[in-house]
């Protein structure tokens, strides 16, 4: 049943708390279907014109880059800090066995790109404030919002309010416009963190990145442009501390010496990052008047490189269901349009979400038995026909984001 769209006054058809890249993405994606958009954000402009190198490379599949170019997100990258994934490669201890994942046959695409975080933020806000449909104002804390049949308010804590006919959550994995939503999250602490940290090296990678579950830690090569690799090295929380004191020669001769010579000489080139692992997945991702997208909605652990990938695919989704509601002139704030997105996100990511932390927790449980099950694992997906042609397809349809039959991710 068609619903028309109340007739009170909004300051905007959508509010979007987060000015992060999903809730900037959105705000794009929405403004070019004729809807205004207002974007609250706490960090200062400063902060979001000149994003902080965070030591981040973000693998993208190939629907998120066409999202990007659809919206000029890609366009606004710098090219030179575009570096094809050709490969992935998977080894676990000094075991034999070696999972690749490889490009189709007969197709010259790479299986993806890895992109710094900070030129994606920084494009991101850039497309987003080219539009005129769009406004941002930033130091804005939002310290209530109410929801009623009408309506979707919020309250800043300098007494200022903002209203809409739907309100959408984009402030991280730690949503606290969740929260205030009274919506709830499954959080996966993984008691684990990574430490990041940028290396060049003698040898060409070759658009090689590599996942190395080593005993102790994990070491992820993540090709970058030139000779130079994000070395992304996952530990057990208590152990942070040692790494990040570790003196640049220290850091580079543990990588290469985890490395085996792949790579050549290793030589730091970059302060190394922090941060600990948590995945999130919200126990819904929409309510009368509300949504969630982006990491409030998926906040998933890195070894997959789905977090920004799955944050477009809702974009992408959450906007064409909005798209279809405003043209019809119906409700955008009511529950079909934002059903029909929650069904289909969930349908994408919790299958993955749920196989990521399983992967997870078999590579780095150092029993005997698990150690075992996954040398087991890799021999029969790489080597064991058909499971090997069935396991390669299906993971490689995940790394590219080319899957049959959702909205968006057809070839």
């Amino acid at each position: 049943m068609n619903m028309t769209a109340p007739t009170c006054h909004h300051d905007a058809d959508v509010l979007i708390i987060g000015a992060g890249p999903a809730g900037l993405a959105l705000a794009c994606a929405l403004a070019d279907a004729g809807m205004t958009v207002q974007l609250l954000e706490q960090a200062t402009r400063d902060s979001l014109e000149s994003p902080a190198d965070d030591g981040r490379e973000i693998a993208m599949t190939h629907r998120a880059r066409r999202v990007m170019e659809t919206l000029g997100l890609w366009q606004q990258l710098p090219p030179a800090e575009i570096a094809p994934l050709r490969e992935a490669r998977v080894i676990d201890g000094g075991g034999p066995s070696m999972l690749r994942f490889e490009p189709e046959e007969a197709s010259d695409a790479p299986l993806g790109w890895l992109v710094p975080n900070h030129r994606i933020r920084h494009a991101a806000l850039k497309a987003a404030t080219s539009r005129s449909a769009v406004r941002l104002l930033c130091e804005a804390r939002v310290s209530a919002l109410s929801i009623v049949t009408d309506r979707a308010s919020v309250r800043l804590d300098d007494g200022r309010e903002f209203s809409a006919a739907l309100l959408v959550a984009a402030d991280s994995r730690l949503s606290q416009s969740r929260r205030l939503a009274g919506i709830g999250a499954a959080m996966h602490d993984f008691g684990r963190s990574v430490v990041v940290g940028p290396v060049a090296h003698e040898r060409d990678h070759q658009g090689i990145a590599w996942e190395c579950f080593r005993y102790g830690n994990t070491l992820a090569l993540l090709p970058m442009s030139g000779r130079h690799c994000s070395a992304v090295v996952t530990v057990p929380g208590d152990q942070a501390v040692e790494w990040l004191a570790l003196s640049d020669a220290e850091f580079a001769a543990r990588i290469a010496q985890q490395a085996e010579g792949r790579l050549g000489a290793v030589q730091a080139t970059g302060p190394r990052q922090h941060y600990p692992l948590v995945g999130v997945y919200a126990h819904r991702f929409a309510a009368h008047r509300f949504a969630l997208i982006g990491d409030a909605a998926v906040g998933m652990h890195p070894v997959t490189a789905h977090g920004w990938n799955f944050g477009l695919y809702g974009v992408e989704v959450l906007a064409r269901e909005l798209r279809a509601a405003h043209a019809a002139g119906r409700d955008l704030g009511a529950l079909p349009a934002l059903q029909a997105y929650e069904r289909e996100h969930r349908r994408t990511t919790l299958p993955v979400y749920l196989g990521t932390n399983a992967l997870v927790s078999l590579f780095s449980d150092e029993r005997a038995l698990p150690r075992r099950a996954r040398q087991l694992l890799l021999t029969v997906a790489e080597r064991v026909p058909p499971f090997s042609g069935l396991i390669k397809s299906a993971i490689r349809r995940q790394l590219t984001g080319v899957t049959q039959g959702l909205s968006g991710g057809r070839p």
